[in-house]
């Protein structure tokens, strides 16, 4: 009886944890710049996620510039952006983020944000530099940043940006968030941003930053049912409703008025979740999409709202960028002497 008793405890907890999925919604450390290199031959943007911007500019952009036009989630290009009581210039300009090398990982993302230094409560996202896109095909990208789709199945097949940059499909309810990050015992609070696939943010609560070293902090949703027969059951069109996704939006971090401001230093490395299935796999008699081709038309015009929407902002940025001075005395340009000053100082015992 015992044994039976024990066989049917472990038949339960298999089959309650059988319609789970986990995958990773984005790993930092492929977001390494390999590709574009600036005038020092620097590497600025990321292969597989660089996005061409240029095809939404006017008319009045010459092909060089259009051609310059690119970014990527590349970790270099990703943005800090303030609460409004933050926002001053000095902040701004010790803010941002930047590649690290770890010994257990490899490349993850650094971030430094430099809060107020009044009593206040301020926040801090640090988000991609443009929303993610969730249906675009996979392509070929040469070392120039130029794209050549390669997707025989077009917007309706594997995203680029799944596979742990930044999108995962097919999601129904969200079971647990986890995050790999990298503590300094700063008692801010860390937020991980979700978009869902009507569009709707949510911020996640993770936990605080108050350890050293690497820990992975956990959500686990409160509203889950772990047990089938006590879940609301209901019937949906199969097609062509599209596939609900969940995407990347970012992370939020919580400075409380009574903590102490200046500089914050944090690491990440991963964001994963485990899900349930909204659609199950199945092999279907007949190719329904590739009939009446709803789910393509649709989802096409989604993509070219998603690129209209982040490529004017690009834009803007690409000129300013142009106005910027980049003359090698500026002091604000270079890294050595020579760089920031134009000169080599001569040595006090010459």
């Amino acid at each position: 009886m015992k044994r039976i008793f024990i066989l049917l405890v472990v038949t339960l907890l298999f089959a309650a944890s059988a319609f789970a999925e986990e995958a990773i919604l984005i790993d930092f450390s492929k977001l390494n710049a390999d590709i574009v290199n600036d005038q020092r031959g620097n590497p600025t943007q990321n292969r597989q996620t660089v996005m061409d911007y240029g095809q939404v500019a006017g008319s009045s952009y010459t092909p060089d510039q259009k051609a310059a036009m690119k970014t990527s989630l590349a970790i270099t290009n990703w943005d800090v952006v303030f609460s409004s009581s933050s926002r001053t210039v000095s902040n701004i300009a010790s803010t941002y983020t930047r590649e690290a090398e770890s010994k257990q990982f490899g490349t993850v993302l650094g971030v430094r944000v430099h809060f107020p230094l009044e009593n206040f409560y301020s926040k801090a996202e640090i988000k991609p530099p443009f929303e993610i896109p969730a249906f675009e095909p996979q392509a070929d990208i040469d070392d120039n940043g130029q794209i050549q789709p390669t997707d025989s199945n077009g917007i309706t097949g594997v995203s680029r940006f799944e596979d742990g940059y930044g999108v995962v499909k097919n999601v129904g309810t969200i079971r647990s968030v986890a995050v790999n990050a990298y503590g300094l015992q700063f008692p801010h609070a860390l937020n991980v941003l979700l978009i869902d696939a009507q569009g709707n943010e949510k911020a996640v609560f993770m936990g605080y930053l108050n350890y050293d070293g690497w820990a992975e902090l956990t959500w686990n949703n409160p509203q889950y049912i772990m047990e089938v027969r006590n879940r609301e059951l209901r019937l949906y069109p199969l097609y062509p409703q599209s596939t609900p996704f969940v995407k990347f939006a970012g992370f939020r971090i919580d400075r409380d008025a009574d903590k102490d401001g200046g500089d914050f230093i944090a690491y990440f490395k991963d964001v994963k979740i485990i899900y349930d299935k909204a659609v199950l796999d199945q092999d279907r008699d007949i190719d329904d999409e590739a009939l009446w081709n709803i789910i393509r038309d649709r989802e096409t015009a989604k993509k070219i709202w998603e690129m209209e929407r982040f490529g004017q902002a690009q834009i803007l940025r690409y000129l300013e960028d142009e106005k910027k001075a980049q003359e090698v005395w500026d002091p604000l340009y270079g890294t050595t002497i020579q760089e920031r000053y134009g000169f080599t100082p001569t040595p006090a015992n010459q």
